[in-house]
């Protein structure tokens, strides 16, 4: 198979979110808000488990009220907002407002690290030829987040699910991709880390390889592994400078 185009999905496979003591302590400082370590160790447990921090640890449970809302986070921003500062005012802070202020902090290009690798893949398959697409369950704008750590410029277009009103693995997303990159589905391979929503770009004809969703330390190479540069028909990935 010689391919024309890759969709990648976003967090979990060319990002990773930050830990949730990093994400909770940010927040903490940026309002000046002091805690006891004994506290903020329970806090950071306590939203841990509720599963506050998208792209963080799941939710062990999702309250009735919140069903709705988590059901369809990703179609829409509104409802995204909703759903994770619902999850996350299960837990009681100093300050209810910090529950606003960690749903902002996770949208910022500081809460977010590329993978190793991301970087080098990206560019050797635009240096080859191949369109480079971003197809994401999200209910917010993360091409803010691309330009910050300098991916912007290796993706050609960005597909994410609460523009379209339309999650993964509802393959009309990967359909509505495909069309933007200009290529067949079967010239395209899509690349994630959630084996349920990204499998999804399989019924559309694409074919589907997956990564790890591992913390940044502990995958240095996952992306450049898959091999995609072999796909292209043109010479293979290298490492970057």
């Amino acid at each position: 198979m010689q391919i024309k185009g890759v969709l990648f999905d976003s967090s979990g496979t060319l990002f990773r979110i930050e830990t949730v003591d990093t994400w909770l302590r940010a927040v903490l400082d940026a309002r000046g808000i002091n805690v006891e370590q004994p506290d903020f160790e329970r806090f950071t447990r306590e939203l841990s488990a509720s599963g506050a921090l998208p792209g963080g640890p799941p939710a062990e449970r999702i309250p009735p009220g919140l069903a709705a809302a988590w059901a369809g986070r990703d179609s829409s921003a509104e409802l995204h907002r909703e759903a994770y500062t619902g999850l996350g005012r299960q837990v009681s802070l100093p300050d209810p407002a910090l529950h606003d202020d960690l749903y902002e902090r996770h949208m910022s290009p500081e809460a977010w690290q590329p993978y190793p690798d991301a970087a080098e893949v990206l560019r050797g398959l635009r240096r080859d030829g191949v369109a480079v697409g971003v197809v994401s369950n999200v209910g917010w704008d993360l091409r803010p987040v691309f330009r910050a750590h300098g991916l912007d410029e290796w993706v050609d277009v960005y597909v994410l699910s609460y523009e379209h009103g339309i999650q993964k693995p509802d393959p009309r997303l990967f359909r509505a991709a495909c069309a933007e990159l200009g290529h067949d589905p079967a010239e395209v391979v899509m690349v994630g880390d959630d084996r349920h929503a990204d499998a999804g770009a399989a019924a559309v004809g694409c074919e589907v390889r997956f990564v790890d969703h591992l913390p940044v330390s502990e995958r240095p190479d996952g992306l450049r592994a898959l091999r995609l540069s072999e796909m292209t028909g043109k010479a293979p990935d290298r490492p970057g400078p």
